[in-house]
């Protein structure tokens, strides 16, 4: 990192804070989408289940009497699959919204980094002009001086 005065330091902690925050979100959005993908499977061998059993329901009478029960079991479960699905959902579009402002603020305090340590790049120049100007200037004086004796 760039060294400095006490604001260049605390730019490099704001930076190192925010890339923090932005891998932190990022890894949390994975999570979401791991366990997403993850009820979705569930979800689809439920209903799998629920297809198989219904076939091999109409095979034997203790089967049709038995399925309704299995049936309504399976329901209870279906609903609180997308119970959860939705609220996972919900918080992932939050956490990518998080993670989308995240993402500018660290990009503004990147950007204001590079923009001071430009600056700081800059200012030995800037000083070595000013003193050649002053070199400049005091010739030109002497030169005035001289020419008016």
């Amino acid at each position: 990192m760039l060294s400095g005065g006490p604001a260049m330091k605390r730019r490099d902690n704001q930076l190192r804070l925010r890339r923090f925050r932005v891998d932190e979100l990022q890894r949390r959005l994975g999570t979401l989408e791991a366990i997403e993908a993850d009820l979705g499977r569930k979800f689809a061998d439920l209903e799998e289940t629920v297809a198989r059993e219904r076939q091999r329901a109409n095979d034997t009478d203790l089967g049709r009497l038995a399925f309704p029960s299995f049936l309504k079991a399976m329901d209870s479960r279906r609903e609180n699959l997308k119970a959860t699905l939705n609220e996972i959902e919900r918080e992932r579009v939050q956490a990518r919204a998080e993670f989308a402002l995240a993402g500018q603020e660290l990009k503004s305090v990147e950007l204001a980094v590079e923009q001071e340590a430009r600056r700081a790049a800059e200012l030995p120049l800037q000083r070595s002009r000013m003193r050649l100007g002053d070199i400049a200037l005091a010739r030109q004086l002497r030169k005035q001086a001289l020419r008016q004796i």
